[in-house]
């Protein structure tokens, strides 16, 4: 997969997601901010990452990842997530520039 720019910050993380409590909007395609990295992190079992090359598009790549691994999905970019595993766990953690506006609202929010 690719990398997230070293100059963008986790500036929120999701709660550990399972089959009980997963969003419904992450198992259908769906995107990013523009500026915003998504970093899938597995920490039980193993999810697939399904990336579109646009909505409702065709498949443009398929990626397995297994607990202790992670995967990154660019801004913009259209993808879904399927369970492998009935025990699969992960949470999501976000990513934009240290500079943007979203940065500064989130991190501002936890001082307030």
């Amino acid at each position: 997969m690719m990398n997230i720019p070293t100059d963008f910050v986790n500036y929120k993380t999701t709660a550990v997601f399972t089959k009980t409590n997963v969003p419904k909007l992450f198992l259908f395609e769906h995107n990013t901010k523009a500026g915003v990295y998504g970093k899938i992190c597995v920490s039980v079992g193993s999810l697939k990452f399904y990336g579109f090359a646009e909505r409702r598009g065709a498949i443009d790549k398929e990626v397995v990842i297994n607990a202790g691994e992670f995967g990154i999905s660019a801004p913009e970019y259209w993808h879904k997530v399927e369970f492998l595993t009935a025990d699969t766990a992960f949470t999501v953690q976000f990513y934009a520039h240290k500079d943007s506006e979203i940065v500064k609202q989130n991190l501002s929010e936890r001082n307030e």
